[in-house]
């Protein structure tokens, strides 16, 4: 136990999915698991366990931030042996091409936060995510014929804020938690990666409904589950 999780050691998988909201996690457990239980319910950041497929996984929600993502993939890893961490979660498109319900794997996240500054006293900017994870989730896609926009995106510490015009590196969306569980994963050693839902498009304008950011990121959630 943590002071956040209030699970036990062995009620957490080897392999954890983390969505940002807690109604999404909610929503994979109940439609996608099967003997799915709910092991922690602290500040309502809910975490069920339970089986796809014959699997064993963790639906973990991740909150919202860097900070948040920075406490439940720490304790994650470090306190309940847990060995990799796929975020399944929403961003925000930076080219008009690219339609809501795009799903974006992110190679890399780059941010102008200190986060691993203040992490463990290191600059850093950029932060791969992990290839042998990347590769599974490729070959699912080709599978279950679903389109892949492979890019890095920029994680940012406000809500979809982008003055891309001064920035170090080329994107194509932006979001708020991808940098943190990159670089936690990194330094304890540990495999992280994240597969993406546009739900806006910052150019055009165009956003998804707080419902449908809820329970319609089903192609990211079955690409991430049948990659295990």
């Amino acid at each position: 136990m943590t002071p956040h999780i209030e699970a036990k050691k062995e009620e957490i998988a080897k392999i954890v999915i983390m969505p940002g909201d807690p109604n999404r996690a909610k929503f994979i457990a109940e439609n996608y698991l099967d003997d799915y239980r709910l092991v922690n319910s602290i500040r309502s950041n809910y975490i069920y366990t339970g089986h796809y497929k014959g699997k064993l996984v963790t639906i973990a929600t991740s909150g919202m931030g860097m900070p948040s993502m920075g406490i439940y993939s720490y304790e994650l890893f470090n306190f309940y042996d847990v060995d990799e961490i796929i975020r399944i979660g929403s961003c925000g498109a930076v080219c008009e091409d690219i339609e809501l319900g795009s799903v974006i794997l992110p190679t890399g996240a780059y941010t102008n936060s200190n986060f691993s500054c203040q992490f463990d006293s290191e600059i850093v900017n950029y932060c791969f995510s992990s290839n042998e994870i990347n590769d599974r989730i490729k070959e699912c896609s080709l599978k279950h014929n679903i389109n892949l926009i492979e890019s890095d995106v920029k994680t940012s510490d406000l809500f979809y804020h982008l003055k891309k015009e001064n920035d170090m590196f080329s994107y194509s969306a932006v979001e708020m938690e991808c940098f943190a569980l990159f670089y936690i994963a990194k330094r304890l050693n540990k495999k992280a990666s994240a597969v993406l839902t546009v739900s806006d498009n910052i150019k055009t304008l165009e956003e998804m409904s707080s419902k449908e950011r809820e329970t319609t990121f089903n192609d990211a959630i079955t690409l991430v589950l049948e990659s295990l």
